[in-house]
């Protein structure tokens, strides 16, 4: 039989948080939760499950969650909650069930601030007969009454709750994982650092899993390589930016963060290497990759080679001492512009030839917002577009996308070797999309 539970979630990022919920529990194989009932605008999302196991596996590890609880009721005030809690079929199942645990009582509001006298409403759960110990530290069983207030203004919180639920905690969510992978906590960061919940974010709906392989072909300081480690995976990382990759001494560079976070066993190593000339080992099995692409704000995107081939014709034999120019550790090859459009059909491409069957791909893409044209999206053939999840800025947005690799038998739509913008990012960025 299944059971009631009120999912909690947080009012930010909101079109990430049904991406995110899809996919944990598509990886927890969970299969009887009714999406249709997701409301963005609203934190609250009942489902129906098997149980608390089903529960806990789905929402230990989001972040744009606060937890999950066993449905017990609601009402739009105290006592039409009461009211609705006694009225229940599963009301005395659930008496008799936890009457001599541990509990303690715990009150949340959304957008408002209580002015109740949290002693007289414990007292007004009187009639559920509780008879075990009350333990504020380590209580078997946790009942919180969450409160729903309508703002008085932007800045006013409301003070008269105009809904409430009631339920038994089963699960908190992951979510003080942001603070603790907060940026300014971080030993090892640079001016184009992810942000920590995103990142978090990002592995989550890439169902990143513990003990496979996650790749970032564009690692930088290593943010999502962090949120790959947080959650078991086996990270490695390239860029093109060996200064990136070096950090600045033993004390700051990426394997120092994973120290900091003491989960440097499950950073594997990070190259200096340009993703278009991939020297990672064919047979590697890559589970994920999860990854944000140079927009070529800060510089234009450039890839190893020369954009005048002829200017170099006859110095690789240039010598230094004695010893070949190019495999002196202090060699700066030359880099050539690259368009942002090839870059991601590159990253398409080597996804579909490296992922396994139902592996992942995730990265993110800037837009402009102010273009009356369609945002052209990049596909392959061997790859379903399972998500699009747009972040809005003032003119510019970026988008999360979250690709499935399905294999030469799968014949999806392609636009590879397209042009998908028509202007210039990073020019159109620094004048202001004007």
């Amino acid at each position: 039989m299944a059971t009631k539970y009120l999912v909690y979630m947080v009012q930010v990022h909101t079109n990430f948080r049904k991406a995110e919920l899809e996919s944990l529990a598509e990886l927890y194989g969970i299969k009887s939760i009714d999406f249709t009932k997701h409301d963005e605008q609203s934190p609250f999302f009942l489902v129906e499950l098997e149980g608390d196991q089903q529960a806990r596996d789905w929402i230990k590890r989001s972040i744009l969650t606060r937890g999950i609880y066993e449905y017990w009721g609601e009402g739009a005030t105290l006592e039409e909650l009461h009211e609705n809690v006694q009225s229940q079929p599963f009301f005395e199942h659930y008496k008799d069930t936890y009457k001599n645990d541990s509990f303690k009582f715990e009150f949340e509001s959304y957008k408002g601030t209580s002015k109740a006298n949290r002693v007289k409403q414990i007292e007004s759960f009187a009639y559920l007969d509780f008879r075990g110990k009350i333990d504020l530290k380590s209580a078997k069983q946790t009942y919180t009454l969450i409160e729903e207030y309508k703002p008085l203004s932007d800045n006013v919180p409301g003070t008269v709750p105009i809904h409430l639920y009631f339920g038994r905690l089963v699960q908190r969510s992951d979510r003080l994982a942001v603070e603790k992978y907060d940026l300014k906590k971080r030993p090892y960061k640079g001016t184009t650092s992810f942000e920590a919940e995103l990142s978090l974010v990002s592995a989550n709906i890439a169902q990143v899993k513990p003990g496979t392989i996650m790749y970032d072909p564009f690692a930088g300081t290593g943010s999502f390589l962090c949120a790959g480690g947080h959650y078991g995976a086996l990270v490695v990382g390239s860029d093109i930016d060996g200064r990136m990759i070096r950090g600045k001494g033993a004390a700051q560079n990426i394997n120092s963060n994973f120290r900091h976070y003491k989960e440097n066993n499950r950073f594997l190593d990070v190259l200096t290497m340009d993703f278009t000339h991939n020297s990672l080992r064919s047979n590697l099995v890559i589970d994920t990759i999860l990854c944000d692409p140079p927009y070529g704000i800060r510089e234009a995107i450039k890839v190893l080679g020369a954009k005048d081939p002829q200017r170099f014709v006859g110095k690789e034999n240039v010598e230094i001492d004695g010893q070949k120019a190019y495999l002196r550790r202090d060699y700066i090859p030359t880099k050539k512009p690259y368009s942002l459009d090839s870059l991601l059909d590159d990253l398409l491409q080597y996804a579909s030839e490296r992922l396994p069957i139902g592996g992942r791909l995730a990265f993110w893409m800037p837009t402009a917002n102010d273009e009356n044209i369609e945002t052209i999206i990049p596909l392959h053939s061997n790859l379903e577009l399972k998500y699009n999840c747009v972040q809005e800025f003032n003119k510019w947005s970026r988008r999360l996308l979250v690709y499935i690799n399905r294999g030469p038998d799968f014949h999806g739509k392609t636009n590879h070797g397209s042009s998908r913008s028509r202007s210039n990012f990073r020019d159109r960025y620094f004048k202001n999309f004007n």
